[in-house]
Parts: structure tokens; sequence; C-alpha cells
């Protein structure tokens, strides 16, 4: 695993990281099933259950690695460089998408 935009970040980035990677393990084969599953109330329940298991395991976490990694982005400067990049190129619309499903950016 990689490290963070701030060294200070850094546990909390791996902890978070290992939190989403277990969440999301338990995540894939169900949501393959559900998603096959013709029944779209059985899919939505499946993706409401699914986020507030994800709130309740990693929810703290991520917004504690969340404001450390802006506290660093403003400490080192870059909060301006961001602004500026979404005020020249603002994503409002997704990506369109390739013939092969990927996005074109």
């Amino acid at each position: 695993m990689a490290h963070s935009v701030s060294e200070a970040c850094t546990p909390l980035k791996r902890e978070y990281d290992a939190c989403f990677n277990a969440w999301f393990e338990g995540y894939l084969e169900p949501a393959v099933s559900a998603s096959a599953s013709a029944d779209p109330a059985r899919r939505t329940t499946f993706a409401q259950e699914k986020a507030a298991e994800y709130e309740r395991s990693c929810g703290k976490v991520w917004a504690q690695y969340r404001e450390c990694v802006q506290g660093a982005v403003k400490e080192k400067g870059l909060d301006s460089l961001l602004e500026q990049a979404r005020q020249e190129n603002p994503l409002s619309e997704p990506p369109p998408l390739l013939d092969d499903g990927t996005s074109s950016r």
C-alpha cells in the first residue's frame, strides 16, 4: 500500500485501506448474486444493507483520514491549485464510456 499525501496521514490510510478491502471482499460475491436477481427490491435492499455495513465498519476511519488529507493539502498549499483545476475543468457529469465500457479519461 502506498503512502498518503502526508506521512502523518499514512497510518489512517493503512487502517482505512485494510477496512475497505475487508468490506469489499464481502461485498463482491453477494453483489454479483444480487445483480443477477430479477427482483429490483432485493438489489435495493442489498445495496442499502452494504452501505450501512460500510458506515459501521469503515465510516469513522474514512472521515478521519479524509480530514487529515484535507489538512495536509491546505498545509502544502495545494488547495488553491485544486480549486483552480476544478474551475478550469469542472467534472459536471461522468466521463463518457468507451465501447469496452471503460472511461475515456
